[in-house]
């Protein structure tokens, strides 16, 4: 078992942090293939997890069958696998006891008194033999209690047998009592004397005992003969058969060929040769023809073997016929191509009720557990589980351990999606299958020997808690957090409410002072495990109902108080964080004095080694200072001193998370005593030799500055003392100098931090950052020109603020002739440089002049790097928009035609960079060029393209009004070209959205073309028609617009009963857009004729038009109900007036 790596987690010898911190520990780290290969040692053990069988279902009102396993049988079996863990666990430590030896032997006499009422004459044991008192067995091992060596004694030979009485057993027996003689104990009559040894011929003798032994030379001559029998003969061999003497070897002629018999038994291993025709990598032997497009790995072949085999439906049964779809089904959804797969999904969901969750659970689990299972393969098989888990609904019930064995685990992975999951897996099933079941099927694992299994139990009840209420779970967790029976229930009980108040947060305030009385009595417990999880799991509490709830704590305050004076290491860790957490909570008086209290205990922890220790205390400290009742003279005359003189060392830097917790203390420290007392102990240590502690430093310096500005003290910032702001200055300027490391962006942070909180007060410092940038400009090291471009990006808009634009000019006038730069990395922040100067001086005042410097930038557009491609477009987007006119009319029409290429990048980022600058150069010099470009490219084939085209022809519309673009785009509509129509219709569906209410002045004219595309055969016509109509009624609502609307909604309103997904959200879509403009009385007008049809799908549509319009206008529909008037049976009335009004 491996050391615990959280202190504090009080059971868990091999647990992981308590909290959900730990999980994100290693996601920065370099990730495997497979999800095994970047698991630890204890994330591993779900492997050995093993998947149990069905249980029975308690609520299915029958009676369970002598196979199924009941509650009874896997309670027995759990105490049963408990026992034996204990027992070895004590004797490997502590070796067998004398009132161990005692109970054994009497058990071992009660098995034979047993055993002998059963036994034969022959068979039969005196009352007084005890063949035990020197060996005991355990578990069906003999272990010699006295340090001999187990095993028969030595029978005597013939003439040294001791009379007739009982065969001795095991160990030398003496002094036995003669028993009644049987013929079976008489030794046959021997002719002759038989000697006490027989000889067997091969060298040795054999005595005549029951045991069998193998002489050396019988033992060499089946060593002999078990080789193969057809080999050649050695010469040492033939040398023993033949004589030496008088014989001469003769070599065989040389074109003799030996004559091979074939042999039906192959001795060696046979070689396989790859066939010459070329196959596809998954075209394997085989293969049934519906995998043919699924790719098959290597790791796929044992799992899914049953699909290669050469099986017909003829020669399987049902169930075989259905495991094998099954099968092809999960194959298709792990390594199918995005449309195999979501037709996969789709027919697991829809046919799990056929297939049933034993046949499905039977395939889709063990996949589960697979060790080459990949990221995005687990999260497809998770999705095909949460989806049929709908379908199957309650009878998963015997199926539940099963499903948490495999989903437990992904409560404490790695990453945080998967744990999301994992979470919403086990709500469901929780919802699914009921409260009384999940308690049922997870109680025997609360107390189960293997820590893993408490832990993962312990937040897969949380999840329940979660998902079913708290309150629900409340007298549970009291009997489980007060068991007398076993420590390990106490701990994991305790544990529950832990991740209780982790997983729901501030939602355990009404369960508050239950679950504190629940695990109060933790913090006496005798075992010291206990008492640290339930300090952690108050913490956990108080944490989560900050800042309410002290009044639930009194019960558990002075246990705690008196326990950080008792523990040390881990419990005193625990107790401290709980008191830490607690004292936020109190009333200032209260605070202050716990505070101080709490305070030397933690002072003198502050140069303990642990890391988790320190982690502990710096929480505690910045939960301490951060409260209301602590002065700042106290933390100046008593905290101060010692928290810089032992925690700003160049050792805790190393580790990421105690120097993110030591830079939030640090800044919490500076709200309360002030930024200028902290900054002057910190700005020496940015001279200092270790890199990753000025790095710590320039971040805590930056968070101090940051955290000021946001509290609203500028002021104070500004009264800096002159000396404080050069220190502060020269040594930022020195720290980024000296950097060696790669990962630069925490200091350039931070010194632009600095330059921006200072302002006008830089302006004395400006010369020498600017030489010091153009000197870095021209190192060789690319690294180090990259670092100086990216400084002055930090610090243009700044010395714009100090007038220094001549200082700008001239640093774009060295980053210009550096726009030939090698690298991409350093290109690209060259570029990112010129875009800020360009924002803040203007394209006017820029040298060199915009028609010298654009030329330069339009061959970078075909570098494909992204970050050069995202700099240099969002670059000539800002000159277009700032100073379009300086170029000429062609040079933007050559740019457009690299922008186009642009369109396909993946990085969405870029993809948006260039619409938007399609924009601008289309406001710079006409829609005409720009569209025609454009609409050149919605005959492509690639439909990203197509998609980002459409996007630009929008924003070209928004930014040049849609008059200058409306009629070339439904002149373009007539081409009979599916891709040019269906491209013009989405680019109509942006540009209604983007522009609002001017659609008011094109609807009319835009009618005609949206008639004919809903009533196009095409699908996809007919859904971006809809959606268009959703954002030209949202845009033309309260502007008199209505028959026009109306009409479009007598072509759109015969697509409720279509059943493609897409098609019929987009109908629902413009429906809804057109309820908004039209009022609900139209649509309830539409909608009345089919609530009672009496087909089930029509009922279906407009009972889904109805709640919609029921949950938007509820309040509206109460006149257009029909009156129901007394005394008049079945006449239901609405005047046209009333519902028109």
């Amino acid at each position: 078992m491996g050391q615990s790596k959280n202190p504090l987690d009080g059971v868990n010898d091999d647990s992981p942090d308590d909290s959900d911190e730990f999980l994100s520990k290693s996601e920065d780290g370099k990730k495997g293939k497979s999800i095994y290969e970047r698991e630890d040692d204890y994330r591993r053990q779900r492997l050995k997890q093993r998947l149990s069988p069905e249980r029975h279902d308690f609520f299915s009102g029958k009676t369970p069958l002598p196979e199924e396993r009941t509650f009874a049988d896997v309670m027995k079996e759990n105490e049963i696998s408990k026992n034996r863990s204990e027992v070895s666990k004590y004797i490997s430590k502590h070796g067998i006891t004398k009132e161990m030896k005692e109970v054994m032997e009497e058990n071992k006499k009660s098995k034979r008194r047993t055993q002998r009422l059963e036994a034969d004459r022959w068979d039969t044991i005196d009352d007084n033999f005890d063949p035990g008192v020197n060996t005991r067995k355990i578990n069906e091992y003999v272990v010699d209690l006295d340090g001999t060596t187990p095993g028969y004694a030595q029978t005597p030979g013939y003439g040294q047998t001791p009379g007739y009485g009982q065969t001795p057993g095991f160990g030398d027996i003496e002094g036995l009592e003669k028993k009644k003689v049987s013929r079976w104990d008489k030794t046959p009559a021997m002719e002759g004397a038989t000697p006490s040894e027989t000889p067997f011929g091969y060298g040795i003798t054999t005595p005549l005992t029951p045991q069998i032994v193998v002489p050396e030379t019988m033992l060499k001559f089946r060593i002999s003969t078990s080789e193969d029998p057809n080999r050649y003969m050695t010469d040492e061999e033939l040398d023993e058969l033949l004589p030496v003497e008088g014989y001469e070897i003769v070599p065989p002629p040389h074109d003799y060929q030996p004559y091979r018999k074939p042999s039906s038994y192959t001795y060696a291993t046979p070689h396989f040769t790859i066939p010459e025709d070329v196959r596809k990598p998954y075209d394997i032997p085989g293969t049934p023809s519906i995998l043919q497009d699924v790719e098959i790995r290597a790791e796929d072949q044992q799992f899914f073997a049953k699909l290669f085999d050469d099986a017909t439906e003829d020669d399987l049964t049902s169930d075989e016929i259905t495991e094998r779809r099954i099968m092809a089904l999960l194959l298709k959804v792990k390594n199918g191509t995005p449309p195999l797969r979501r037709q996969a999904l789709r027919l697991l969901t829809s046919k799990a009720r056929e297939f049933g969750p034993a046949a499905l659970f039977n395939q889709i689990l063990p996949l589960m557990m697979q060790s080459t299972l990949q990221d995005q393969e687990r999260h497809l098989i998770v999705k095909v589980i949460d989806r049929i888990l709908f379908k199957l609904q309650d009878s998963v019930r015997p199926y539940v351990h099963k499903i948490l064995v495999v989903i437990e685990p992904l409560l404490i992975d790695e990453d945080y999606y998967a744990r999301v999951e994992g979470r919403e897996i086990i709500s469901n099933l929780s919802k699914a299958a009921g409260l009384a079941t999940m308690i049922g099927v997870m109680r025997p694992d609360i107390d189960h020997p293997d820590e893993y299994v408490r832990n993962t139990t312990a937040r897969a009840f949380a999840v329940v808690a979660s998902a079913m209420g708290v309150s629900s779970l409340v007298l549970f967790l009291k009997a489980v957090c007060q068991s007398k029976k076993s420590w390990q229930a106490r701990h994991t009980g305790i544990k529950i409410v832990q991740q209780i108040s982790i997983l729901i947060g501030c939602g355990v305030l009404p369960y508050l002072r239950q679950l504190v009385e629940i695990i109060a009595h933790g913090l006496r417990d005798e075992h010291q495990k206990v008492r640290t999880i339930t300090a952690l799991a108050l913490a956990a509490l108080a944490e989560a109902s900050a800042p309410y709830g002290i009044e639930a704590f009194d019960p558990v305050l002075r246990p705690l108080w008196k326990g950080i004076t008792e523990h040390k290491g881990k419990g005193l860790a625990a107790f401290l964080k709980a008191i830490g957490m607690i004292i936020p909570l109190m009333d200032p008086y209260y605070a202050n004095y716990y505070t101080r209290e709490v305070m030397l205990i933690l002072v003198n922890e502050f140069s303990t080694p642990d890391e988790e220790m320190k982690s502990i205390v710096l929480r505690v400290v910045r939960q301490c200072v951060a409260t209301e009742g602590v002065t700042a003279e106290y933390i100046k005359s008593d905290l101060l001193v010692p928290f810089f003189h032992k925690f700003w060392i160049v050792r805790n830097s190393l580790d990421r998370k105690n120097s993110e917790l030591l830079v939030e203390t640090t800044v919490e420290i500076a709200q309360k005593v002030g930024a200028a007392t902290v900054l002057a102990r910190l700005v020496e240590d940015l001279k200092d030799p270790s890199e990753p502690f000025r790095k710590m430093v320039a971040q805590a310096i930056e968070a101090i500055l940051i955290s000021n500005v946001r509290t609203g003290g500028v002021n104070e910032v500004l009264e800096l003392e002159p000396r404080l702001e050069e220190l502060l200055v020269d040594g930022m300027l020195y720290a980024f100098q000296e950097q060696v490391t790669d990962d630069s962006g925490a200091l350039l942070d931070s010194f632009g931090t600095l330059i921006h909180v200072l302002g006008v007060r830089v302006r004395p410092y400006l010369p020498q950052i600017t030489g010091l940038v153009r000197w870095r400009l021209g190192t060789q090291s690319a690294r180090t020109r990259q670092q100086a471009a990216d400084l002055i990006s930090k610090i243009a808009p700044v010395m714009r603020l100090c007038g220094e634009e001549q200082m700008l000019c001239h640093l774009s006038l060295y980053l210009f002739e550096y726009l030939g730069e090698e690298y991409p990395e350093v290109l690209g922040s060259i570029l990112g440089a010129l875009k800020s100067i360009v924002s803040v001086v203007g394209t006017s005042q820029i040298t060199p002049p915009i028609k010298d410097l654009l030329p330069r930038l339009t061959p970078i557009l075909k570098n494909r790097h992204e970050k050069v491609q995202e700099n240099v477009i969002e670059l000539i987007g800002r000159i277009a928009d700032k100073g379009g006119d300086l170029v000429s009319p062609r040079e933007w029409d050559r740019i457009c035609f690299d922008l186009i290429d642009l369109l396909r990048a993946n990085k969405k980022s870029i993809r948006r960079a260039t619409v938007n600058t399609f924009g601008y150069i289309a406001r710079c010099i006409g829609p005409h060029d720009v569209l025609s470009t454009l609409l050149n490219h919605l005959k492509v084939q690639e439909r990203q393209l197509r998609i980002c085209t459409t996007i630009a022809i929008a924003i070209v519309a928004e930014t040049c009004l849609p008059y200058s673009v409306l009629p070339a785009m439904m002149n373009e509509y007539k081409i009979p070209d599916q891709n040019i129509q269906t491209g013009i219709l989405k680019a109509l569906c942006f540009m209604f959205e983007y522009i609002g209410e001017m659609s008011k002045d094109y609807i009319y004219s835009i009618v005609p073309l949206l008639e004919d595309a809903l009533m196009c055969r095409d699908l996809v016509h007919r859904q971006t028609a809809a959606w268009t109509c959703k954002h030209l009624a949202l845009g033309v609502f309260g502007l008199n617009c209505e028959d026009a609307l109306i009409h479009l909604l007598n072509y759109v309103w015969p697509n409720v009963f279509e059943t493609s997904p897409h098609l019929t959200q987009s109908v629902f879509d413009a429906l809804d857009g057109f309820r908004v403009s039209l009022g609900p009385s139209i649509i309830f007008n539409y909608t009345l004729q089919g609530l009672f049809h009496p087909a089930r799908k029509v009922r279906e549509a407009y009972w889904r038009v109805y709640n919609n319009l029921y949950l938007g206008h509820q309040d509206a529909l109460v006149p257009l109900f029909p009156l129901i008037r007394e005394g008049h049976e079945n006449r239901h009335q609405s005047h046209e007036l009333l519902y028109m009004m």
